[in-house]
């Protein structure tokens, strides 16, 4: 049946001739622009040695990688992470108060904002001078395992929007092969109508009994912060020695939005060592070695502008290289209240 026409009644105004009457709510008051602190962040102290081996990792990367130049900084996830911001913030609000700090997730946001840095996101900074992030595991030729927290999808986002990607984690993270000691599987974010069938896939790829990763607290599978599923796909030792490929192959999968294999992407790895040392690995084969050679004395971490980090036994460190030493001096790092 055809739509009749609109039948307009003379004298009677339209809609868009009508003035509409004021909202029932009323008019917000101009909101106070209000001062924001001095950026402050608390990191319990170290209680164990792989706790102390992570902020190792991560003040001495920090140190070296963020300089005052760097202006627009991603920030990771992971248990690493949190000492990052710490070292960061011990940095000084006059060198902070200018930068821009761009979260991979829920957890690095909280961090920014709970130290008071200024919070950014890639939509409004694609370009990112320095992006320091944890790892579940990294291989011999720095390609890494990630996506233990559900992050993946983001933390590639920003490892490659950034000029320099560094990944700071313990001791237990270094490994010849991925799948060696992270034996859950390689994380697959999937759109969740299609993770049954990215599941069959995954097995005629040759994945030995890939799982979609199920919530502790909650009834039900694991929720991105992007709205998605996410399945721990293991596989052999023999796919594993060539993730790139591996990684090509899942990710030409339809359903699949992101892998948790991080290929050619790192420009240094650091590992915070049992003993007090820090090893970094580079991009392009080199390794320098940072050790803790004195005695254990008070030594307190860098000034900090209300930085909650608390005094610790540290050591000073001096640098090692394979092929030379390049008299670097980083700043005091925290003891690992283990003797050599």
């Amino acid at each position: 049946m055809p739509i009749p026409p609109v039948v307009l009644t003379p004298g009677v105004s339209t809609p868009a001739e009508v003035e509409y009457p004021p909202p029932l709510r009323p008019k917000m008051p101009s909101q106070q622009v209000t001062t924001v602190p001095a950026s402050s962040v608390s990191v319990a102290p170290p209680t164990n040695v792989v706790e102390a081996a992570k902020q190792l990792a991560a003040w001495t990367a920090v140190d070296k990688h963020v300089t005052k130049d760097c202006q627009v900084i991603g920030i990771g996830s992971g248990s690493t992470v949190p000492y990052v911001v710490e070292r960061i913030v011990a940095q000084g609000p006059e060198v902070n108060k200018d930068r821009v700090f761009i979260p991979t997730g829920f957890q690095s946001k909280e961090l920014i904002v709970d130290a008071h840095l200024r919070l950014g996101d890639v939509d409004q900074y694609p370009h990112i001078d320095v992006t320091i992030d944890g790892a579940d595991e990294v291989d011999k030729d720095l390609n890494c395992i990630k996506g233990g927290g559900a992050c993946h999808l983001r933390e590639k986002v920003l490892a490659e929007a950034a000029d320099t990607w560094v990944i700071v984690a313990d001791y237990r993270k270094n490994s010849e092969v991925l799948g060696t000691n992270w034996t859950q599987g390689v994380p697959v974010e999937v759109a969740p109508f299609a993770y049954a069938k990215v599941l069959y896939n995954l097995r005629m790829l040759g994945s030995t009994n890939p799982k979609l990763r199920m919530a502790k607290m909650k009834a039900g599978p694991i929720v991105s912060d992007n709205g998605n599923f996410v399945i721990d796909a293991p596989f052999n030792e023999t796919e594993m020695s060539d993730p790139l490929t591996l990684l090509t192959r899942i990710k030409m999968l339809t359903g699949v939005v992101e892998v948790g294999l991080f290929c050619h992407m790192a420009k240094a790895v650091y590992f915070g060592n049992q003993d007090g040392s820090v090893m970094a690995k580079f991009y392009d084969g080199h390794e320098e070695h940072y050790d803790n050679t004195s005695p254990s004395n008070e030594v307190p971490p860098p000034p900090a502008a209300g930085a909650g980090a608390a005094k610790a036994g540290g050591a000073s460190l001096s640098q090692t290289t394979k092929e030379a030493d390049t008299g670097v001096q980083p700043p005091p790092a925290p003891a690992l209240g283990v003797h050599q």
